[in-house]
């Protein structure tokens, strides 16, 4: 049995998803998204997954980026927020992932009830 493969698989397939519905609700940079999903830790991931991901969503229009200045010095941050297609973007996903979670659960429902 291969259940990390699994797993791994699933997460890679959500995780634009998850990080779509943090942008959503707030202005983040790539720091502080890779802290919020290190407090699900199914679906925590690193840096190497995470930028790749913002570029290319970014890259598809599906997020906008400015930098601001860090308090005391630090370094500039790059903070990622939705653009409307990112919105139209999520909220098609929203919907496709209701109807799977629905799928499931009927097959789940379905297979117990056997």
């Amino acid at each position: 049995m291969n259940l990390d493969k699994w797993k791994s698989q699933i997460i890679r397939g959500t995780l634009e998803y998850c990080i779509l519905l943090m942008l959503s609700q707030k202005t983040c940079y790539g720091y502080e998204i890779l802290q919020k999903l290190s407090a699900y830790p199914i679906i925590a991931s690193t840096e190497s997954t995470v930028y790749p991901l913002l570029r290319r969503l970014q890259k598809e229009g599906y997020l906008q980026s400015v930098w601001q200045d860090s308090a005391e010095g630090l370094p500039p941050r790059k903070y990622y927020s939705l653009t409307p297609e990112g919105g139209a973007y999520l909220q098609a996903m929203n919907g496709e992932w209701q109807n799977l979670s629905d799928t499931i659960s009927d097959l789940k429902n379905e297979h117990s009830e056997n």
